[in-house]
């Protein structure tokens, strides 16, 4: 489902923190990213690497289904503090450490208030017609509150993740890039975010 202006992708990499934030912010770190980190030649594969699964299969989903309004990325990753970016964007390690810092909660305006300005701007330049498919979290409040503000029906989700987990959505994604097979998407706004758990995923291994 795309607007007349096409489509934008909105990723939501997991909270920068936790084991693999650290193991990629040690000074001692020798592997390839951790150097590229330390000399600013890093960019979303900071968040893959963080995130694992869970943001591997949205960006490699989104780049298989590139739909992006003319003169705009397919795809924006939703970054706390700095509001959409695309995934090609340098990321240094004290604005990575800047990140971590900033709690997603729709009620903190350190990371409410970036994320809706650039939403507006994003907006503005697609000419208000594109539709906006958040592959990350809309049964909690955190994404979904701030972006209807400024998308309203024109934010949607794939329907197929209700009552999946984040390891389950990763998978689900990767599967359907590599199928070339796009999800159903619907509305946000209206729609029934919370529901039994589906089926696990049969297993799979990339061709």
């Amino acid at each position: 489902m795309a607007g007349s202006s096409g489509r934008i992708f909105l990723l939501s990499p997991a909270k920068a923190g936790g084991p693999r934030y650290s193991m990629l912010m040690r000074d001692q770190a020798d592997f390839d990213l951790a150097r590229k980190l330390r000399a600013g030649e890093a960019t979303g594969e900071v968040y893959s690497f963080i995130s694992g699964l869970y943001f591997r299969g949205k960006l490699a989903y989104s780049q298989a289904f590139p739909v992006g309004p003319p003169g705009l990325p397919g795809a924006l990753v939703i970054v706390p503090g700095a509001g959409l970016v695309p995934p090609d964007t340098i990321v240094t390690a004290e604005q990575l450490q800047a990140i971590a810092e900033i709690p997603v909660d729709e009620e903190n305006p350190n990371f409410r208030d970036p994320l809706v300005a650039a939403a507006k701007l994003v907006d503005q330049h697609a000419g208000g017609a594109s539709s906006y498919v958040l592959l990350g979290s809309v049964a909690s409040r955190k994404y979904t509150t701030p972006l209807l503000e400024i998308f309203g029906e024109r934010l949607l989700f794939p329907s197929a993740f209700v009552g999946r987990g984040d390891m389950s959505r990763g998978g689900l994604l990767l599967r359907h890039a590599h199928s070339g097979v796009e999800l159903q998407y619907i509305a946000v706004r209206g729609a029934l975010l919370h529901g039994a758990r589906p089926p696990r995923l049969e297993k799979w291994r990339k061709p």
